[in-house]
């Protein structure tokens, strides 16, 4: 299997991320990946791949990847049935983090208990 294609799952999610600039070569055995990706978190989404595919520390794959928008970690639109919770829990991996949301974004929301599907919500540095 060639490196490429070990790795077609990044590569897949870069695309579906919209990574700005990408590049991508092969240099021997060698993936040599870069691009920009608008958050943190996208960018942390990428090496979560990286990793889950070649190890903590793969030799077999070079990424430098950039972030855009550095003033926040995320930007997440809310869809039906979501909370701020739910929402803390899926950046964070910790719900009680909601209050950390709610205070990024009331200029917004009014109340931490009353969000609308396609509010896009600023998900803060940490």
């Amino acid at each position: 299997m060639s490196v490429k294609a070990k790795y077609q799952p990044v590569l897949d999610l870069g695309e579906e991320l919209g990574i700005k600039d990408g590049d991508v070569r092969v240099e021997g055995d060698v993936l040599k990946v870069k691009g920009e990706a608008a958050t943190q978190y996208e960018k942390n989404l990428l090496w979560d791949k990286i990793k889950e595919i070649g190890g903590e520390s793969p030799s077999d794959i070079m990424a430098n990847i950039t972030v855009g928008d550095t003033s926040v970690y995320a930007r997440h639109t809310v869809k039906s049935g979501e909370s701020l919770s739910k929402i803390a829990k899926r950046y964070y991996g910790d719900p009680m983090k909601y209050k950390q949301i709610f205070d990024a974004n009331t200029n917004i929301l009014k109340n931490p208990d009353v969000i609308h599907p396609d509010q896009e919500l600023v998900i803060p540095n940490l």
